[in-house]
């Protein structure tokens, strides 16, 4: 006993989106981890003053390591991959949405480079 051809469209509809899956996780992946350490590599020697010390070891602050860190490499992880899917959702080319991703990425980079800044110590004008 055959469905009917609607059911059968749908269900071929849903066997061909899902057969293009495969490639999308892996260029979502390939994105994310990128994102990761590339915003972790652009972070890194902005937190170095914190993790050694500075002068003397004097302003030492390891919160970064358990909590910036973290939350750079999530940041950098999720930015291209939502970007980029956004992109195939709204384009539907994968060229034009790695390309958003791309750019996305480097705005977010540029962004936590200009405005995050490690914490030093008190600073006293005479």
């Amino acid at each position: 006993m055959r469905g009917s051809p609607h059911v059968e469209a749908g269900v071929k509809r849903r066997t061909q989106a899902g057969a293009g899956a495969g490639a999308g996780s892996g260029a979502g992946c390939l994105l994310a981890g990128a994102g990761a350490v590339i915003a972790v590599l652009a972070w890194a020697p902005l937190a170095r003053v914190n993790v050694t010390g500075g002068f003397e070891g004097q302003h030492r602050d390891l919160s970064v390591l358990y909590l910036d860190f973290p939350l750079i490499a999530l940041g950098g992880a999720l930015l291209p991959v939502v970007a980029w899917r956004a992109g195939l959702t709204v384009v539907g080319r994968p060229w034009a949405a790695v390309l958003g991703a791309v750019a996305a990425l480097a705005l977010g980079v540029w962004g936590l480079t200009a405005w995050w800044e490690p914490s030093g110590p008190p600073v006293f004008r005479e």
